[in-house]
């Protein structure tokens, strides 16, 4: 029986000697594994090599196409509006009679004149007579020279007494020819401010025409554009629902002061060579070409942000590392982005894979474009 325990006793320890080896065992390989350093992960990124290029910005805007002349007709005495011959649309022809006012009073202030006209020339026919018989009578010695001084002062007064009636009657007659609105030129009718029936005031508005003789499109322009856009460019300008239909241009009026809403200045593009398809009030896109000075471009997926600011990562071509660097933005594009400052020519910048990196990390480079 003491046998039996000695010898369970002998197998435990063994037993236990075995377990304590094999955790050592085990351990000590855990220590072996944990001194090892794990592997840096290499990412892989896409980079461009920055060159500073010269580029052409194109710029669009939309507009509208108006007259280059536009007249508004008025009367220039004021009345009541018997007829008015035409409407918005229409095409008038120079000399072509738009609109009458009742003449009624003029004729009548007409007809004054030129009774007046005849008294007056009556009147100078008689003082010229009499100045004649005292001529006469004083050449013979029959008459003093008083009488004959006041014969020749009635004369000349009875001469600008005609003279008179002769300018009143010239005003009464352009008064009667004022009833009556002409276009000095060939145009469209765009507007009308006065209907039959009506009394209106001398200048005020009856009708607005465009004129034929040229064509302007018109636009709102950012300030900043105009400050940019070369003084002598050649503006293209198509129609906005059919690109095909064309016109060049150049700017012909820049507004004075800008739009107290938009704050944006009004441009007249004077066109050449119109399309009879550019019709007044036709909306138009027009686009300018600028030369800017040479400029570092990168496409917009390189941007991140560093220290609350705009940055991009640099790759140092040698330790094939990357750094983050703060640059700052002069403008956006849709596709990239416009480097002011922080980017020298020659410099490898990372454009995919930005979000994976810190500062120090290895990368490869899975392809680079100039």
């Amino acid at each position: 029986m003491l046998v039996s325990v000695n010898r369970s006793m002998r197998r435990v320890r063994a037993l236990g000697a075995l377990f304590g080896f094999l955790m050592a065992g085990v351990m000590l390989a855990g220590c072996r594994e944990a001194d090892k350093e794990p592997a840096p992960v290499v990412r892989p990124v896409r980079t461009v090599t920055v060159e500073q290029r010269k580029l052409d910005d194109s710029v669009s805007l939309t507009g509208h196409i108006e007259a280059e002349n536009q007249v508004s007709f008025a009367f220039r005495l004021g009345g009541r509006v018997i007829e008015r011959l035409v409407n918005v649309g229409d095409q008038v022809e120079p000399g072509q009679i738009l609109a009458r006012l009742d003449p009624q009073n003029e004729i009548s202030a007409l007809r004054t004149a030129q009774a007046n006209l005849v008294a007056a020339e009556g009147q100078l026919v008689k003082t010229q007579n009499a100045f004649e018989r005292q001529d006469a009578l004083l050449q013979r010695g029959f008459t003093t020279r008083a009488q004959f001084d006041a014969a020749q002062q009635a004369v000349r007064a009875a001469q600008s007494q005609v003279d008179s009636s002769q300018a009143q009657l010239d005003n009464a007659e352009d008064r009667v020819g004022f009833t009556e609105l002409h276009a000095d030129a060939a145009g469209a009718v765009t507007a009308v401010g006065a209907e039959p029936g009506e009394v209106v005031q001398a200048g005020q508005m009856v009708l607005q025409v465009a004129r034929q003789d040229g064509r302007d499109a018109v636009f709102d322009v950012p300030a900043q554009l105009l400050r940019q856009a070369p003084e002598t460019a050649i503006i293209d300008v198509a129609l906005t629902d059919d690109p095909t239909v064309k016109a060049t241009g150049r700017v012909r009026e820049i507004a004075p002061q800008a739009d107290p809403t938009t704050r944006t200045f009004r441009v007249r593009v004077g066109l050449t060579d119109t399309p009879a398809a550019m019709r007044l009030g036709s909306t138009v896109t027009g686009r300018v070409t600028m030369a800017s000075s040479p400029e570092i471009a990168l496409p917009a997926s390189a941007l991140t942000k560093f220290n609350q600011q705009p940055a991009v990562w640099i790759v140092d071509q040698d330790k094939k590392t990357v750094t983050t660097r703060n640059v700052e933005i002069l403008r956006f594009d849709p596709a990239t982005v416009i480097i002011s400052q922080g980017l020298n020519p020659g410099e490898v910048v990372v454009t995919a894979g930005v979000q994976a990196l810190h500062d120090g990390q290895e990368v490869r480079l899975l392809g680079s474009t100039q």
